[in-house]
């Protein structure tokens, strides 16, 4: 299934070169669109699919699923009808009118959350995600990742939390080494 997924990620033209500022604020000579991705159903059930099993195979319990907004809620919304466990959605801050709430779903003092992510970089959003969820009182089992840059993040989230990414950069470029033929432009 992980295969699959890459192969994906190739074949939905996912992956851009040129110039980019990331989230992060770092420069990059490539960009992973990820939302790309996830606007494809058949690739949101694989990557829900692929989530699930790389969860039970760890043991890992939990009672809730949370993804930080944007790109991170169709993944979690998917993981969750998967899996039947209830829905958090993080906002990246409070809403200033209504509730004034900064997560969407209802949280419990002890709720055992997986927080899932589309890409990672150095970390920050995610880790951002996982401050406001446990200041509301749940405890992040683990970090689940569509894509690991590889440029940060493992090690800024290993220190805290279970990090567990589906696919790295290593492993796109390997796959795109090997599979993709260059073509001379005409």
């Amino acid at each position: 299934m992980k295969e699959k997924l890459i192969k994906m990620i190739f074949e939905e033209n996912v992956i851009r070169f040129g110039h980019f500022i990331l989230t992060s604020g770092k420069e990059s000579d490539y960009y992973i669109d990820i939302k790309k991705l996830i606007t494809n159903p058949r690739a949101l059930k694989l990557i829900a699919e692929l989530m699930e099993e790389k969860t039970r195979q760890l043991n890992i319990e939990f009672d809730k699923i949370a993804g930080p907004e944007l790109g991170a809620v169709p993944i979690a919304t998917a993981l969750s009808l998967n899996t039947e466990k209830p829905l958090l959605i993080v906002r990246k801050k409070k809403k200033e009118h209504g509730t004034g709430k900064q997560i969407e779903g209802e949280i419990h003092a002890g709720d055992r959350i997986l927080l899932v992510e589309d890409v990672t970089t150095t970390g920050g959003s995610v880790l951002r995600a996982a401050k406001v969820l446990e200041e509301n009182g749940g405890k992040v089992v683990a970090i689940s990742v569509v894509v690991d840059r590889e440029e940060g993040a493992k090690e800024m989230l290993e220190k805290k939390y279970l990090f567990i990414p589906l696919i790295t950069t290593t492993e796109l470029f390997e796959y795109h080494a090997k599979n993709v033929q260059y073509q001379e432009p005409e």
